[in-house]
């Protein structure tokens, strides 16, 4: 999920003439970004021992064969903490637009709530999260070329008449979740940009960032009766609702060994219903380290002019003790 644009600008991020309908960046890999895709996530991460901690990176190339491409770029740390009864962490992402015309950085911690539910060796257990965050956005106002510049013989020779913005913004946002899970199961529900933050940089009260709700779930299926063979089939979905765009991700993730493969549709529900993606997924996992890529080969209409976007992850993690209360963690998929 991208901005998207009205009004006559001529480069494909001239942000600062129309009126700007703006979504989320997404990430492919979703659960290799759990703070960013459900705060409630913070601190699930799972070791033989337990509870664990961990950090990582993830980079999003977003169509790269149009000029001025979305790029994104997520690091995280979260990590389990008995003393206050669930997980914390941090994040900062950082998304760059047209080739550095529009920027955002955002900074953010976050503190989830672990909750056990039940007693017995298939108990519940329910995870409460909130997150804060100060997000910045920057605009290179010169670099946005404008109809009312052009001279028939000469291209862009004319200073422009449209009205100049602020060339930078910062707001404060929050986010909130909440997952529920055993050893086989697992759902979870997050509200992003809950006070719907203004960010016009022309101090327009009605250009405001939008809520996003996220719902998402699946099981694990262990394929090996062996507790030492790690062999797993995941199926999974994803539902994303942001204003009056939706998207759905569905699929599976195969774990066998150190090797994990994944494939998925996305479908995406706007002004009109359109297949999007098809998303391949290669990931690999040697002691505390694991690396993911995945490709978005585009099967919409758009397919000509972009026909691909990458991903990759990287994720290293530990383990920490899981203190007297009672814990456990969740096996959800880790791309």
């Amino acid at each position: 999920m991208k901005i998207t644009l009205r009004n006559g600008l001529f480069s494909i991020l001239a942000l600062a003439a129309g009126t700007l309908k703006a979504q989320d960046p997404e990430l492919t890999q979703f659960y290799a970004a759990p703070v960013y895709t459900n705060p409630a996530l913070a601190g699930s991460a799972v070791c033989d021992a337990g509870a664990a901690g961990r950090m990582s990176l993830n980079y999003r190339n977003q169509w790269p064969s149009l000029p001025g491409t979305f790029r994104s770029l997520c690091a995280s740390w979260d990590q389990h903490i008995p003393a206050v009864g669930g997980g914390v962490g941090a994040m900062i992402f950082h998304d760059v637009a047209g080739s550095g015309l529009l920027t955002s950085t955002s900074i953010s911690g976050v503190y989830s709530y672990l909750l056990p539910l039940g007693n017995g060796r298939n108990r519940a257990f329910l995870r409460l999260g909130l997150q804060g965050s100060l997000t910045f956005r920057s605009l290179d106002f010169n670099r946005l070329k404008f109809g009312d510049q052009i001279l028939p013989t000469q291209g862009f020779a004319l200073p422009t008449g449209e009205q100049k913005p602020q060339s930078s913004v910062t707001y404060p946002n929050f986010n909130a979740g909440a997952v529920l899970y055993n050893s086989t199961f697992y759902g979870g529900f997050a509200a992003h940009n809950i006070i719907e933050p203004t960010w016009s940089f022309y101090n327009n009260p009605d250009e405001v960032l939008p809520m996003r709700y996220t719902v998402h779930g699946g099981a694990v299926i262990k394929l090996s009766k062996s507790r030492y063979e790690k062999n797993t089939f995941s199926p999974n979905a994803l539902f994303m609702m942001q204003r009056n765009f939706t998207q759905l991700n569905m699929g599976f993730y195969v774990n066998k060994g150190p090797l994990v493969t994944g494939l998925w549709f996305r479908q995406t529900f706007g002004n009109f219903k359109t297949s999007d993606a098809i998303i391949m997924l290669v990931g690999f996992r040697k002691d505390r380290f694991k690396f993911g890529y995945s490709y978005d080969f585009t099967v919409s209409d758009g397919r000509t002019a972009i026909p691909s976007s990458h991903e990759v992850s990287a994720t290293i993690d530990w383990c920490v003790p899981p203190g007297s209360k009672p814990f456990k963690p969740l096996k959800c998929p880790e791309f």
